[in-house]
């Protein structure tokens, strides 16, 4: 058993119950909202996330893994709001989300910088898991970083060693948003093995978008975890295809090292509500506990099998 840092305060592991291991409170850009977003209402946004969480809840899902860190609008006061009127367990993250970039706030400062000093993202990742997330009180339970189609970029390299230093520091387990088409799940494992990062506590987020069984087999076989975590997202991939995808893992005996989620959110300022209800209708929190539990069922997963997934992995990720 291990201590898992939630917004409520420190929980056993044994408490996380049923988890889904990405999903997203709020996901917005502060700096625009609070400049051009005259429809904001706060109290409403909160109410609406509450109803969402323990609607949640209800379906049988006890906690969820919320990666929202610098770059998608984490903003924990928010949170707590929220947390404080549901059961359910929010664990939140930190670490810096770009797919090309470092922020302006860092490029001139850290080693070899103009400002040659130790890099000021250890320092702050640190903070978060070991202090506090700003004067909150709430601790970070894990780190968040991301590769995407434009690959290991400078900005990214920076961001994702900074996250390994800082696993390396704290034992705390990291999530990374990788794109799986262009296989950069195996990037992300050798620069984070590099900077000392154990893979075994890694979840290689939205690696369900595809379902080519040899790259997944091969970056399990590197000891991550399978973020099988975009259910809903059609876009990608249907939810037919990413069934039996993990059904195929798990017939060849790779149970140990997939986990769930839908990469939702309570709000999203990417979209217009509307509009992405009628073009991804099951990109909600209850396509996994009403849709695709019973077609995994259906198809010879078996209750142990879920258990596994929901459970047991989420858990052994911080044990």
């Amino acid at each position: 058993m291990a201590t898992v840092q939630s917004v409520r305060g420190p929980i056993d592991s044994s408490e996380l119950g049923r988890t889904l291991v990405h999903e997203h409170v709020f996901v917005l850009g502060e700096e625009y909202r609070l400049n051009y977003d005259t429809d904001w209402d706060e109290d409403q946004k909160v109410a609406d996330a509450v109803r969402d969480l323990n609607d949640l809840k209800a379906a049988g899902i006890d906690t969820i893994f919320d990666p929202t860190v610098l770059g998608l609008g984490r903003y924990i006061p928010r949170i707590q709001k929220v947390a404080a009127q549901t059961d359910l367990n929010i664990i939140v993250a930190t670490g810096l989300y770009t797919y090309n970039d470092i922020p302006h706030q860092f490029e001139h400062r850290g080693p070899g910088q103009l400002f040659d000093m130790p890099e000021p993202l250890v320092e702050m990742f640190v903070k978060d898991l070991t202090d506090g997330i700003a004067d909150t009180g709430v601790r970070a339970a894990f780190l968040k970083c991301a590769i995407e189609a434009p690959g290991l970029t400078p900005g990214v390299e920076r961001v994702m060693r900074a996250v390994g230093q800082s696993s390396a520091q704290t034992g705390a387990p990291i999530t990374v948003h990788t794109n799986p088409h262009t296989r950069s799940g195996l990037v992300a494992q050798q620069v984070l093995k590099e900077e000392g990062a154990d893979l075994t506590k890694v979840v290689l987020g939205h690696s369900g978008d595809s379902d080519d069984i040899d790259y997944l087999v091969e970056v399990a076989d590197n000891g991550s975890l399978l973020g099988m975590d975009r259910f809903g997202l059609d876009v990608y991939l249907s939810t037919e295809k990413r069934v039996d995808t993990i059904v195929e893992l798990v017939r060849r005996g790779y149970v140990e090292q997939i986990t769930l989620a839908h990469d939702a959110s309570c709000y999203i300022d990417y979209f217009d509500p509307a509009a992405k209800a009628e073009m991804q209708p099951n990109w909600n929190f209850r396509h996994i506990p009403d849709d695709v539990l019973p077609m995994l069922l259906e198809k010879g997963v078996s209750e142990d099998d879920i258990d596994t997934m929901l459970v047991k992995n989420p858990r052994r990720y911080f044990e």
